[in-house]
């Protein structure tokens, strides 16, 4: 007899069907088909769980296999599926049919909540599943598909069990019903509310106009970003503000980030409760491995890029990460995928995000600091080197590059207070463009201006007369290479969509330029 389980593997993971046979023998079981450590460990947990539950586990022997046989298995969401395989086997639970179950058993017969819940039912239902069980405290969780309606031609019935009881309570009724009891259908809120983002308001910080400009753009058009200049300028405080400004991300979006986090177990100690609907915001820290930040590990699992699909991967102090992991982001930023090599074959997680690093101008943070007697204690070549780290291959993939310096006296002054503009003025320019942006890429299948192909700019970033003549001679004057070329093309297209207009003025490519002009040299801060 059988199950079907689910093992997060990558960005999907892969369905496993469970079977046992029950045979003459010495008591005991045996587990095939490359189980890990916290699998072998199941044949423990599921015999206890059985006793403690009221049922009497058979004394033969048992030969639990899991298919396919060629990958590696590991973690306790097999529990469940085990324990109702040796039920089905030895004639004490009926189980036809497909069926999906996950769930990890304590020794009392409790299920314990386990990751990657909401991807197991979506490659349920891609399969033709249609039933499942799954842990009472995933409940929220799985609901969100049926309820998103991502597919409508397949509707998937839900149980959630509390304890090994309840899931074999609930097999009796699909016998006699035809279908699970759906009990998860009542645990569903009417409103999907996104991961509240306490990030802050715009508002709060005191000046930096082009600063705050260079973030509405990037936000508007999904452009990576640079700031660099002395601490205490506010790069960071602004920086983390930048959710509030951001566009939702569409229901499709929603449930492809939802997903992703479901199977790396990022909230709630393991487990998603509702849909999220506001782009991620990640900021690992610095001392953060390659591994960490690009993913992977035995079973490959998403890194932070991965996790930061559709949002931002946030890079504070970026010169203070190791070299391996910003030079390994040049890749991802290119083709929005990440590839793994593993034994078993490459694994391809999504990395659709957008990159903002901040960065002091040197090692010292005094480079650009106007008064004497805060003179930068750096040479030359401590500056270069500190600099170097970048590579111009990467901030050739930044579109967005933006110098600060502390703010004045003036701008401080509590008789400013309340003329600064607020997140929700500039969120709603934002989230007009990005709609505008939607209607324009529907059919092309573009998400975002950061995204327009190089051979497409020329249709999707037309430009006027006096737009052009300029254009050609920033390019000839500042010597920008082709990618650079095209990256002014996109900025300027998402200020024109910014401003509502179809066609790229002269204005909007002066804008784009000043925005990409600077960053291949630490000294140009003195300049501003």
């Amino acid at each position: 007899m059988s199950v079907m389980a689910y093992m997060p593997f990558g960005a999907s993971g892969i369905i496993i069907r469970v079977e046992a046979d029950i045979r003459r023998g010495i008591p005991g079981i045996d587990i095939t088909g490359l189980a890990e450590g916290a699998v072998r460990e199941a044949r423990e947990r599921v015999r206890a769980a059985f006793r403690n539950s009221g049922f009497n586990f058979p004394q033969d022997r048992i030969l639990i296999n899991l298919a396919p046989a060629g990958m590696k298995k590991d973690g306790a969401a097999l529990d469940l599926p085990i324990a109702l395989s040796v039920m089905a086997a030895a004639g004490i639970a009926p189980v036809s049919g497909n069926l999906l179950v996950m769930g990890e058993l304590e020794l009392s017969g409790k299920i314990r909540p386990v990751r990657g819940v909401l991807s197991a039912i979506a490659s349920g239902l891609a399969e033709g599943i249609t039933e499942f069980i799954v842990p009472a405290e995933n409940a929220k969780e799985a609901a969100i598909l049926s309820k998103s309606g991502i597919n409508s031609k397949k509707k998937a019935i839900f149980t959630a069990a509390e304890n090994l009881q309840e899931a074999v309570h609930a097999l009796f009724i699909r016998e006699e019903k035809g279908a699970l009891p759906a009990s998860l259908e009542t645990l569903t809120s009417d409103e999907d509310t996104s991961l509240s983002l306490n990030c802050g308001d715009f508002a709060e910080v005191r000046g930096q106009v082009v600063y705050k400009r260079a973030l509405e753009i990037a936000a508007a058009g999904g452009h990576n970003a640079l700031v660099f200049g002395p601490p205490g300028a506010g790069k960071t405080m602004l920086a983390r503000r930048l959710p509030s400004i951001m566009a939702p991300l569409s229901p499709d979006e929603a449930i492809e980030v939802t997903r992703l986090h479901s199977l790396a177990g990022s909230h709630n100690s393991g487990f998603i409760d509702r849909l999220i609907t506001d782009p991620p915001f990640r900021a690992p820290h610095h001392t953060a491995s390659a591994e960490g930040i690009l993913g992977g590990g035995r079973i490959p699992r998403p890194g932070e890029i991965s996790l930061a699909h559709y949002g931002v991967l946030f890079f504070d102090e970026a010169p203070e990460y190791r070299i391996n992991v910003l030079q390994a982001l040049r890749e991802p930023l290119e083709d929005k995928i990440i590839s793994i090599s593993r034994a078993e074959g490459p694994v391809r997680l999504p990395a659709d995000f957008q990159l903002l690093m901040t960065a002091n101008s040197c090692r010292c943070g005094r480079l650009g600091i106007p008064e004497t007697e805060h003179a930068c204690l750096c040479s030359p070549e401590e500056i270069n080197r500190y600099w170097r780290k970048f590579s111009g291959a990467l901030l050739d993939r930044v579109e967005i590059r933006t110098a600060v310096l502390p703010p004045k006296t003036e701008d401080m002054s509590s008789n400013k207070q309340g003329n600064e503009e607020k997140s929700a003025e500039i969120n709603r320019r934002v989230k007009a463009a990005v709609e505008i942006q939607r209607q324009r890429y529907k059919k092309p299948g573009i998400r975002r201006n950061a995204l327009i192909p190089a051979g497409k700019t020329a249709g999707f970033c037309p430009l006027n007369e006096k737009a052009e003549s300029a254009f050609h001679k920033a390019i000839s004057k500042l010597g920008l290479s082709g990618r650079a070329y095209h990256g002014i093309l996109r900025v300027a297209r998402t200020i024109a969509d910014l401003e509502g207009k179809d066609i790229i003025e002269i204005e909007h490519i002066l804008e784009a330029v000043h925005h990409r002009r600077l960053g291949e040299d630490p000294w140009e801060i003195l300049s501003i």
